[in-house]
C-alpha cells in the first residue's frame, strides 16, 4: 500500500504563485510515473502535469510556460510550481502515481484563485 499526501493548496491573488508538494510513502518499490490532476466545481478531472521516472515532464496546453513538475526520488516527492495563476486554474487538485503497476491516488488539495 502506498500514501500519497498533498500539502501546498491556498488562497492567491490572479497572477500569484503557489507550490504543492506530494511526498509518497508506504511499500515503495519502484515508481514510475507520478503526476498533478485537477477537477473544477462541474467538470472532469483533468491532467494537469506528469513526470517519468526519468525526469521527463508532460504539460497540459493550458499550464505549458507557468506550471513546473519536478520531482526528488531521495524524497519520494513530487512537487508542482504554479506561477501567474488564473482564476481558471481554480481547482481540487490531486496528486497521483503509478508503483508497480498499481495507481495512486492523493485526498486532494484546494486551490482557488481570487481575481
Amino acid at each position: 500500500q502506498v500514501q500519497l499526501v498533498e500539502s501546498g493548496g491556498g488562497l492567491v491573488q490572479a497572477g500569484g504563485s503557489l507550490r504543492l508538494s506530494c511526498a509518497a510513502s508506504g511499500n515503495i518499490v519502484s515508481f514510475n510515473t507520478m503526476g498533478w490532476y485537477r477537477q473544477a466545481p462541474g467538470k472532469q478531472r483533468e491532467l494537469v502535469a506528469s513526470i517519468t521516472s526519468g525526469g521527463f515532464p508532460n504539460y497540459a496546453d493550458s499550464v505549458k510556460g507557468r506550471f513546473t513538475i519536478s520531482r526528488d526520488k531521495s524524497k519520494n516527492t513530487v512537487y508542482l510550481q504554479m506561477n501567474s495563476l488564473k482564476s481558471e486554474d481554480t481547482a481540487v487538485y490531486y496528486c497521483d502515481a503509478w508503483v508497480s503497476g498499481y495507481h495512486y491516488w492523493g485526498q486532494g488539495t484546494q486551490v482557488t484563485v481570487s481575481s
